[in-house]
C-alpha cells in the first residue's frame, strides 16, 4: 500500500504541475496581440501538448487514489470533503480543456487578468486538500 500511496502522491504532484502551468499559458495567450500569429500558434502548441500530457497523469492519480480508497476504506468527514475537492479539480481540468478549445477557435473573450485569478483556484484547493489529508480534522 505504501508503493500505491507514493505513486498517488507523485501523480497528483505531476497533475498539479499541469493545473498550475496551463492557465499561465492562457494568461499569455490572452495577452497576444492580434497580429502576432506565430506567438499565438506557439503558445497554443504548448498548451495542447501540456493538456495531452497532464490528462493521463490526472487519470492515473484518480486510479491510484481510488485503489487506496478501496484498500483503506471510506472513513471520516475529511475524506468526503477531499473527494468533493477532487471533483472540483476534475471540473477545473475539464474547463481548462474547454478554454483551450476557445483559444484555438479564436473565441476567447476573457482578459489576462481573469486568467490570473482563474490560475489561483488549484493552489487554494491544494492547500485545503493537504491539510485535510494530514490533519484529518473531522
Amino acid at each position: 500500500m505504501l508503493i500505491l500511496k507514493a505513486l498517488h502522491i507523485i501523480l497528483v504532484a505531476s497533475w498539479f504541475a499541469g493545473l498550475f502551468y496551463l492557465p499561465r499559458i492562457f494568461v499569455n495567450l490572452a495577452m497576444v496581440p492580434a497580429d502576432s500569429t506565430a506567438e499565438r500558434e506557439r503558445l497554443l502548441l504548448m498548451a495542447r501538448k501540456l493538456f495531452r500530457f497532464m490528462t493521463p497523469l490526472g487519470v492515473l492519480a484518480l486510479v491510484f487514489g481510488t485503489w487506496l480508497w478501496l484498500g483503506y476504506g471510506f472513513a471520516g468527514g475529511w475524506l468526503h470533503a477531499k473527494l468533493t475537492l477532487v471533483l472540483v479539480l476534475i471540473g477545473y481540468h475539464a474547463y481548462c480543456g474547454t478554454l483551450l478549445k476557445q483559444f484555438a477557435a479564436g473565441t476567447n473573450r476573457r482578459s489576462h487578468v481573469w486568467f490570473r485569478w482563474f490560475n489561483e483556484l488549484p493552489v487554494l484547493v491544494l492547500f485545503v486538500v493537504v491539510f485535510l489529508v494530514v490533519l484529518k480534522p473531522f
